[in-house]
């Protein structure tokens, strides 16, 4: 499970509403029938128009300012493994949606009348995509540029002779131009991959758009705040303050493998993304060192992810990894992390 927090972005000319974003998130409902389309959802209700959406939104911004964040999107993205675990169910993403808010609730080390913030002081409007689309940083469009690159300039190449301004053989140009098309190294129903193409198997992940107001919209709750759970001296009175994103994603994690008996291998979890990033030397060694049937699924985890595991061959009691092994090592895993293709 990849989770993402996001702030609204407040740079530069922005939009104040929450229109631009929820427009974004129905995107993919442009080309479904009523019947498959997917509808925003809550902690108590579904099938919650996107009108609604931004009117909460934007109707619970009191107080703050401008240069504010006025809501933040968090994701939650299951690895394909987790996926299957759940049939690919939207109505399992929801239910676990649903549990996972109530563990981001609880990561606010702050009070409300006295009492610890719950889920019934957060405002939030969940949604489940379904798809997800090649990008220009995917191993798959950047492999396959420069043979986008050429088929560009070709057909730009026939236009200008189409349009009389140079002279050349228009036949002979589209044929180098199929040519290309089927060299291109990844291809998808026989076609060239290119940005904005669907990407196959299960792809469903939830978008959540909260808002920086309690549902009351007297308190701001900003999960990007730079305390951590702390206590401050303010007007003579202790005040709780800070969001714990590490908790946060623990529990959600927990919280996934308790709703559906889920089975997490070290490569799938927080601690081990945490590991990697501080220690990637500590990273490797801890996969090499789990029991053969842990290490098994670890290594194939990494494979579909096209990790070259191949490199963890190298002998690890003595740390002798090398920079080069470390450092290409680290680049797959990282693309895998950005994608969040198996959850690490």
């Amino acid at each position: 499970m990849y989770i993402t927090i996001t702030a609204q972005n407040v740079k530069g000319n922005y939009a104040q509403s929450a229109a631009d974003f929820v427009a974004y998130l129905e995107k993919e409902n442009e080309s479904k029938t009523i019947e498959e389309q997917e509808h925003f959802f809550n902690q108590f209700e579904e099938e919650i128009s996107a009108e609604e959406v931004i009117r909460e939104i934007d109707g619970n911004t009191a107080k703050l300012k401008k240069i504010e964040p006025k809501f933040y999107s968090i994701t939650l993205n299951p690895g394909a493994r987790e996926l299957k675990a759940i049939q690919d169910s939207p109505e399992a993403l929801k239910r676990y949606t649903r549990e996972a808010m109530k563990e981001y609730a609880k990561a606010f080390n702050r009070e409300i009348n006295g009492r610890p913030i719950n889920v019934d002081d957060i405002k939030y409007y969940g949604k489940v995509e379904r798809q997800r689309t090649f990008k220009g940083t995917d191993k798959e469009i950047r492999e396959n540029q420069p043979y986008a690159t050429k088929i560009l300039k070709l057909r730009k190449e026939i236009g200008s002779i189409e349009a009389g301004h140079q002279s050349g053989n228009i036949r002979k140009l589209s044929k180098e131009i199929q040519k290309l098309e089927r060299e291109a190294p990844h291809q998808l129903n026989g076609k060239r991959v290119v940005r904005g193409m669907a990407k196959p198997g299960p792809q469903s992940h939830v978008h959540i758009i909260v808002s920086r107001r309690d549902v009351s919209n007297r308190f701001s709750l900003s999960p990007g705040s730079k305390h951590r759970a702390s206590e401050v001296e303010m007007h003579g009175k202790s005040i709780k303050r800070g969001f714990d994103r590490d908790t946060f994603f623990k529990n959600s994690e927990k919280t996934f493998d308790t709703l559906f008996k889920y089975q997490r291998n070290y490569v799938e979890t927080y601690t081990a993304r945490k590991t990697f990033l501080k220690d990637p030397k500590l990273y490797f060694s801890i996969i090499t060192k789990l029991p053969t049937n842990e290490k098994a699924v670890a290594f194939k985890l990494l494979q579909k992810s096209r990790v070259n595991t191949s490199l963890l061959s190298i002998p690890t009691n003595k740390l002798q990894l090398t920079m080069k092994a470390i450092n290409q090592l680290k680049k797959g895993i990282g693309k895998a992390i950005e994608s969040g293709s198996i959850g690490i």
